[in-house]
């Protein structure tokens, strides 16, 4: 279900933002030194604004968990060297009363925090009435109506400039990313709520610094409105996430290599090409629409044999066999493995509602 909540353009916050937003800087504060030496270095590069932790919460106890509220002021000293505003992440009333006090710029809320209603209804409550940008990272689970629960409660307490932050998801199979970006979730919440700022932050993403530049590309690709991105003046001894920090030249590099790509074209010859494909895409899929109500006539045919016999519904061993020969049927198709299984489990779950129709 599609939501309404008016939100403010990026070139309508009023600050420092003209087109894509790049926000740069260490996972953590660890010195006066070590983010006065990256907050220098960065200034070389294009950044909007200076990013670093605070506050850092940790899977277990023991770990390096942030300097505190000393590294807002150390954060606001080289924010007047490097005349670029700060962000920092906010989990509790009292994170967001400390930087208030201290003129942090903008405040960013975490993934673990997104999951939580009670956690970021307070954080909403402890906002109302003020005007400062807020970043809503998505909810660790790939759960958009979380996502989207929590910018209501921001939007609902007053507050009219925010942005969502894609980090990705947790998911139990970490081959390749840390946090799986499960790119359709942030797409459809962009198209939900089409002027809210969509940044991508492939550092959590990707876990490692060598897949930084894809998943940015990417991002771009996409037309997200910018980039979060984790830099270090010395990532091998940075205190947290060390493997997916890079140093500022890293970041130089990565930013110069980019390619931004246009929503349109205007040429005749581009605009008449465009329209005649997409519409073969309507056909088709007008088409498949048409086969697929007629897979669901078969569906409920089947379900009245299976109730005159006491059958249940779900069949294992045919979902089974289904899964194994159209992931067979697509690949030899150039179709993904991931993507046949989606689509046919929707068709299936698709499937037995309408069997569950017939049965009741």
């Amino acid at each position: 279900m599609d939501v309404e909540i008016p939100i403010q353009r990026l070139t309508d916050w009023g600050m420092f933002i003209k087109d894509k937003l790049f926000i740069a800087g260490p996972c953590s504060v660890e010195s006066y030194e070590q983010l006065m030496k990256t907050a220098v270095a960065l200034g070389e590069h294009k950044v909007n604004i200076l990013r670093a932790g605070i506050w850092k919460p940790r899977s277990r106890p023991g770990s390096f968990e942030g300097v505190g509220r000393k590294g807002l002021e150390w954060l606001k000293n080289v924010s007047k060297v490097v005349k670029l505003p700060v962000a920092v992440e906010v989990a509790q009333p009292d994170h967001v009363e400390a930087c208030l006090k201290q003129g942090i710029d903008v405040l960013w809320i975490g993934a673990r925090t997104t999951s939580n209603p009670f956690s970021l209804q307070a954080l909403a409550d402890s906002l109302r009435g003020v005007d400062i940008p807020v970043m809503v990272k998505n909810p660790i689970s790939p759960d958009i109506f979380l996502w989207l629960g929590a910018i209501e409660r921001l939007h609902r307490a007053g507050i009219k400039k925010i942005a969502a932050i894609h980090r990705g998801f947790s998911s139990a199979e970490t081959k390749l990313y840390r946090n799986k970006p499960e790119w359709r979730i942030p797409i459809e919440l962009k198209r939900q709520i089409p002027d809210m700022p969509l940044i991508c932050d492939p550092s959590h993403i990707c876990g490692k610094k060598e897949l930084l530049f894809s998943v940015s590309q990417e991002a771009m690709d996409l037309l997200y409105d910018g980039l979060m991105i984790e830099v270090h003046i010395n990532p091998g001894q940075a205190l947290s996430d060390r493997e997916q920090q890079i140093t500022p030249g890293e970041y130089g590099v990565l930013l110069k290599h980019l390619k931004q790509k246009k929503i349109s074209n205007n040429s005749p010859d581009f605009q008449q090409n465009i329209k005649l494909l997409r519409q073969e895409i309507d056909e088709v899929d007008n088409h498949i629409i048409e086969l697929l109500a007629r897979r669901m006539a078969i569906v409920r045919k089947i379900s009245v044999c299976k109730r005159k016999n006491d059958i249940s519904l779900f069949q294992p061993d045919r979902w089974n066999e289904i899964v194994k020969s159209r992931i067979k049927a697509g690949k030899g198709k150039k179709l993904s493995e991931d993507f046949m299984f989606q689509v046919y489990q929707s068709i299936h779950e698709e499937a037995i509602r309408h069997q569950e129709e017939e049965e009741h």
